[in-house]
């Protein structure tokens, strides 16, 4: 039978900073995040990236290493209503430190639901902690990726949606629509705001 890592054997392994997991175990997402944020490293059978998907930014030290588990990674997806707003984006998903592009990679038509399920499975499985995923107008792809278990998207046209979304719901996916957002505002939304979101994250510790 499959073992259910979970926030409690997380916390218990924090002293350590390591979590061998057993085999065939299954880690929650909310485990999996919290891992992150407490700079708890889970070893397990080496799992490799999804093909066609292409990494942002900084380059990735070795698989498990502690630097790579502070960063904070995002997986951005679109259709192709959103491709040219996901292309102006990610130079500011990689200040974050890791960025996941897992397409679309050209203005071709798509199909969204194919793409927002990518980004939301990416979060749901630990890969990343945040998902962006852009389409026309932003409300399909939320309705995709809030069908995956573990994820919160929220749709949103400006800071302040965004801001209540995670801080309040604790949303891990953001959707934007690409027609109706201008790229200086997705920015802000996408990038700055979820900086210093992952900043208050990092502040997180279990209490002694």
């Amino acid at each position: 039978m499959s073992r259910v890592v979970t926030e409690r054997d997380v916390r218990a392994a924090a002293k350590v900073g390591r979590l061998v997991l057993p085999a065939h175990a299954i880690v929650t997402p909310a485990a999996r995040e919290l891992a992150r944020r407490l700079g708890v490293a889970l070893e397990s059978a080496e799992r490799g990236a999804t093909s066609g998907e292409h990494e942002m930014g900084r380059s990735q030290p070795g698989a498990g290493s502690r630097d790579q588990q502070e960063k904070t990674t995002v997986a951005i997806g679109a259709d192709h209503g959103g491709f040219h707003l996901k292309e102006a984006l990610k130079p500011a998903i990689a200040e974050l430190g890791c960025g996941v592009d897992v397409g679309c990679y050209s203005p071709d038509s798509v199909d969204y639901p194919v793409f927002a399920a990518q980004v939301a499975d990416r979060v749901a499985c630990g890969d990343a902690q945040f998902g962006v995923m852009i389409d026309g107008a932003g409300l399909g792809s939320a309705m995709v990726a809030n069908k995956i278990p573990g994820v919160r998207a929220a749709l949103c046209y400006d800071l302040t949606t965004a801001q209540n979304a995670r801080e309040h719901n604790n949303a891990n996916v953001l959707t934007l629509g690409g027609t109706l957002i201008g790229e200086r505002l997705a920015s802000e939304t996408g990038g700055r705001h979820a900086r210093r979101v992952a900043m208050i994250d990092a502040l997180d510790r279990e209490p002694a």
